[in-house]
């Protein structure tokens, strides 16, 4: 995707299912083109996905990306920003 964009890891089958998070969060990263940066939100169930997504993000895809946790939203979720650098 050459935009910037964000990716709905919060609700309905996502709400509680971690592994469906991570996997479509490795697809969005994917999908993004270089230059660009996709917001994983993410379901507040399973808490700041610093902690267990931005590490396999960072194991797939190496310095091809930059992360930054954005904040917690106003309905519980999580954002983290993931740029796409290569």
């Amino acid at each position: 995707m050459e935009k910037d964009w964000s990716m709905d890891l919060e609700h309905n089958e996502y709400e509680f299912d971690k592994d469906l998070i991570i996997e479509d969060g490795i697809k969005a990263v994917e999908e993004t083109a270089p230059g660009y940066y996709v917001n994983l939100v993410t379901s507040n169930n399973f808490g700041d996905p610093e902690e267990y997504l931005t590490p396999l993000l960072h194991e797939k895809f190496g310095d091809a990306i930059k992360t930054k946790f954005i904040d917690q939203c106003g309905c519980g979720g999580y954002v983290l920003r993931v740029w796409k650098l290569k």
